[in-house]
């Protein structure tokens, strides 16, 4: 809807579906900042609730954007359409960006708070917690069924103010059904800066080498006494062999002086922290251009909708924005196959507890995104090649590439959701979550700096491949592009998934393994 409303701001199909991703990214971007201060400063759910109100506020003015006449462009009763005023598109920005911000706090707290609520020392509660993963992810997709049904029928036919002062009343009432879970929920207390301990570790291990220190023996690693570690509320971590260099960090100068402070000498686990961090930076980068390919579920496949027949009967037609639903409702179909009947037979023939590893799951989904997009590029061009206004192409045809995308969903973001906490250290799991939110963020972006590379590559909005006009435009070229991009990006991933080894030292794969 949001998209949208955007596209009613009189934009051009390029222009306005960058604005889009540009939104989105800038949204899932910020998911680092609130896992910042969730993780250090003000716990998850505290962060949740504070940015839940800014998200709110934000959903109160974008409701006032479109009820007031004087904050939103005259109807178009005529071409050329009247666009938004400077201090229209303002106003509308300026919530979207509190709408953006909000996101950022929420996000990477949410799944995080709710894994948070079992118990790791029960075998039973953590095989709970996994499945928990899967049924997060499968609510998320039943509010974005009724976001693109239900509201999107609401705003078609009873206007923008319905269809976002419904949702906007909706965030209100969670608001305050998440608080009066207070008494029940189990909390995890913030533990201080990850990023400030990721500095004072290079700081050190780049000092003490500069002054010959060598680390010979795994002794030598200065540790604290006590049952916790020196980060507040954090357990101990094991050493492990991995990125030596940082042990120099660890390493104990004067076995008879008193323990330094941390920008001199670090403890193993703080070490070991950072190390976790970084081991997962490869594994965050190899999927970061599966977000690319999202991106175009808001943008132009939903343009693609729009050039396609999309009656049900004499009357009723399918509003445009809606066709994503084929991609959420395939989501709703797959996640409690996979939970309730996929898992318990490949766990028979892989031993392993989840069926799958994440890493495996990941790799499955960035698979099946190469044919998603090769769909869409063979639909397109037979769209093109057929144009007749008389008889224009089923949306059904569109149905296989939604399917496709949304599996490859399915699969790569409950993947992305167990590595990232799992791989996570007590301290980091707010930032951990953030990293692969960030990767939508940052595939939003990549998306809007590919369109405008082709846009000016092969012509402008005019000439080029994508054109105002999508029926002049080459939009299978483009989406040729991003299959191959996929390809080369899955390939990439097996390269890295098959030398990942997880934060206990042991190697897993796309193969075998097991993370934890």
């Amino acid at each position: 809807m949001v998209a949208y409303l955007v596209f009613e701001m009189r934009q051009s199909l390029p222009r306005a579906a960058t604005h889009v991703t540009d939104w989105i990214g800038a949204a899932y971007v910020l998911t680092l900042v609130g896992a910042f201060l969730a993780d250090a400063y003000l716990g998850r759910f505290k962060t949740i609730i504070i940015f839940s109100c800014v998200y709110a506020v934000g959903m109160v003015l974008l409701t006032l954007s479109t009820s007031i006449d004087s904050l939103r462009p005259p109807p178009c009763t005529t071409r050329p359409c009247n666009k938004a005023t400077d201090g229209q598109t303002a106003f509308l920005y300026g919530a979207l960006g509190l709408i953006a911000l909000g996101t950022g706090g929420i996000k990477p707290c949410v799944s995080s708070f709710g894994a948070d609520q079992f118990d790791e020392a029960d075998s039973r509660e953590v095989q709970t917690k996994y499945a928990f993963f899967n049924w997060f992810f499968f609510a998320i997709n039943i509010g974005a069924l009724l976001g693109i049904t239900v509201l999107v029928y609401i705003q078609d036919n009873k206007g923008w103010t319905w269809g976002f002062g419904i949702p906007t009343m909706a965030m209100i009432c969670s608001i305050a059904i998440l608080a009066a879970g207070v008494p029940y929920y189990r909390y995890q207390k913030p533990m201080g800066s990850p990023f400030t301990r990721f500095i004072q570790v290079a700081v050190a291990s780049v000092r003490n080498h500069f002054n010959g220190v060598e680390v010979v023996r795994e002794a030598d690693l200065y540790e604290v006494k006590t049952n916790q570690s020196d980060i507040l509320g954090a357990r101990k971590l094991p050493h492990t062999t991995q990125y030596r260099f940082l042990d120099k960090a660890a390493v104990v100068t004067d076995p008879e002086g008193s323990p330094k402070s941390r920008w001199m000498l670090c403890t193993v686990t703080q070490v070991e922290e950072f190390k976790c961090f970084i081991r997962v930076l490869p594994v965050w980068t190899s999927t970061i251009a599966l977000s690319i390919s999202f991106s175009q579920l808001s943008t132009f496949f939903v343009s693609q909708a729009n050039k396609t027949n999309r009656h049900l009967g004499p009357n009723f037609e399918i509003p445009a924005g809606s066709v994503p639903v084929f991609a959420a409702i395939n989501a709703l179909i797959l996640v409690p196959i996979y939970e309730k009947w996929m898992v318990p037979t490949i766990r028979r023939r892989t031993g392993h507890p989840r069926g799958l590893t994440s890493l495996q799951r990941m790799g499955v989904g960035l698979f099946v995104s190469i044919f998603a997009l090769g769909s869409a590029a063979l639909v397109e061009k037979k769209r093109r090649d057929h144009l007749n206004p008389l008889s224009k192409m089923s949306v059904f045809w569109l149905l296989p590439q939604f399917f496709l995308i949304g599996t490859a969903e399915v699969f790569t973001y409950v993947g992305q959701l167990e590595f990232f906490y799992d791989e996570a250290t007590d301290g980091t799991r707010s930032i951990s979550s953030a990293m692969f939110l960030s990767e939508i963020g940052i595939g939003s972006w990549l998306s809007t700096a590919l369109v405008k590379i082709i846009d000016s590559a092969t012509g402008g909005e005019e000439q080029g491949w994508l054109r105002n006009d999508l029926n002049m435009s080459k939009l299978d070229y483009f989406y040729w592009i991003l299959t191959a991009i996929n390809g080369v990006n899955f390939l990439v991933y097996l390269w890295v998934a098959r030398r990942y080894k997880g934060r206990h030292g042991s190697r897993t794969s796309v193969r075998h393994g097991d993370e934890s």
